[in-house]
């Protein structure tokens, strides 16, 4: 795959010891002057320092650094932890001779622990010396927890003739949910977009991507996405009726969608990818909470893990959504191209052979047909497997 640098965006990583002994595990994001940024945060009431310090400063001045590392969260940890993520931006700052509200810090790892701020000024002189365009790769890897792959995603297009990249790395593997997950995603292009504008272009790729994936249910504290332009490109937008605004919008969302369908492989102990489409629903929050609810059923995904054509756990998931007044003669499900459930019991073609046709590949899609109005929803979900309960077992181990 090529990794195109986005102009202007330098990063560097570096082995500051905060959980793991032998890799990187902090990356400094250097931004040019002039550059506009967007991010969406955590849901999560217990939100980490780093998350309360980035809302702040980020609606105080435009960001010139992102400071962001692995292994621990420092979430749960207080006033102490806010003042831990604080020094860490002073120690940039002082550094760099930069404001201290231009600095943005992201953690991600273990929940409940102080974080030795000491470890981030050891290696600052190191990652100050290292920026780089290109290092994207080595920022994706010393993101990473529990995940086993780097999730880096890099595209070039034309818009009304002119060149724009659009380049994103992520980080996630469990407690993946929408609003968000345990996920931080970074995406930077090289067009020069209006502030508000490019928080639009953040929200419209965000809701499809990052907010419409699930491995278990669970919701963090720290998750954020950021969504940077550095504007030393060929593109400039102002408006959403800019004739370019489209393109580049679908440019980012394509970026978006396709990490957050890496951190859905790279799920927990996951072996399935798993598809859940809902057709013709009332409105589109209705089709959202089926697919959620078959997505987040625990019999659903452990009969996935087990490759088991046990259709009567999804018919009893859509048949707990808290919608009463389904016609359930109307509804249709269907196991990739084999449909299942239809008039209110086991379709007349089914076959426990086609089932299992389908139940033993590694991508899976449900679809389901409520026959009730014109909304859709899509989610994505992987199987549940011995290993999930084993990682997060010894997480702390």
């Amino acid at each position: 795959m090529n990794i195109y640098p986005v102009k202007g965006i330098r990063l560097a990583s570096a082995p500051a010891g905060i959980k793991y002994a032998d890799r990187d595990d902090v990356v400094l994001m250097a931004l040019p002057e002039g550059a506009t940024s967007a991010a969406v945060f955590t849901q999560n009431a217990f939100c980490a320092a780093p998350v309360t310090i980035a809302k702040k400063h980020l609606s105080e001045a435009s960001p010139r650094y992102l400071l962001i590392n692995s292994g621990n969260a420092n979430a749960g940890t207080g006033e102490p932890g806010y003042r831990d993520a604080m020094e860490t931006c002073k120690t940039i700052g002082a550094a760099v001779a930069c404001p201290i509200n231009q600095i943005l810090p992201f953690s991600t790892g273990v929940i409940g622990q102080r974080m030795e701020t000491s470890k981030f000024a050891a290696v600052m002189p190191r990652l100050l010396e290292t920026l780089d365009e290109s290092g994207w790769e080595k920022a994706a890897n010393a993101i990473m927890t529990t995940d086993t792959v780097e999730k880096i995603v890099s595209k070039q297009t034309e818009i009304d003739g002119k060149s724009v990249t659009v380049t994103g790395i992520s980080k996630g593997s469990g407690m993946i949910h929408p609003d968000m997950a345990t996920m931080l995603a970074y995406v930077a292009t090289d067009a020069k977009v209006e502030a508000n504008l490019l928080q639009k272009c953040l929200n419209d790729a965000v809701s499809p991507s990052f907010n419409s994936i699930t491995v278990d249910g669970d919701t963090s504290t720290n998750d954020a996405c950021v969504l940077i332009a550095s504007g030393e490109g060929e593109l400039t937008l102002g408006d959403v009726s800019d004739t370019g605004y489209e393109a580049f919008s679908e440019a980012v969302k394509a970026v978006c969608m396709e990490l957050a369908r890496k951190i859905v492989l790279d799920g927990e102990g996951a072996t399935k990818l798993i598809e859940i489409k809902v057709d013709q629903a009332l409105s589109a929050q209705e089709a959202r909470n089926v697919a959620f609810t078959i997505a987040h059923s625990p019999l659903v995904k452990t009969a996935m893990f087990a490759s088991d054509p046990n259709w009567g756990r999804i018919l009893a998931a859509v048949g707990r959504t808290g919608i009463t007044d389904f016609d359930i003669d109307q509804i249709k499900i269907w196991l990739g191209d084999v449909c299942i459930v239809e008039q209110g019991g086991v379709a007349a073609s089914y076959t426990e052979e086609a089932g299992q046709s389908v139940m033993d590949k590694a991508e899976i899609i449900i679809r389901i047909d409520l026959a009730r109005g014109k909304a859709e929803a899509r989610v994505l979900t992987c199987d549940l497997s011995y290993d999930y309960v084993k990682i997060n077992a010894e997480y702390r181990t």
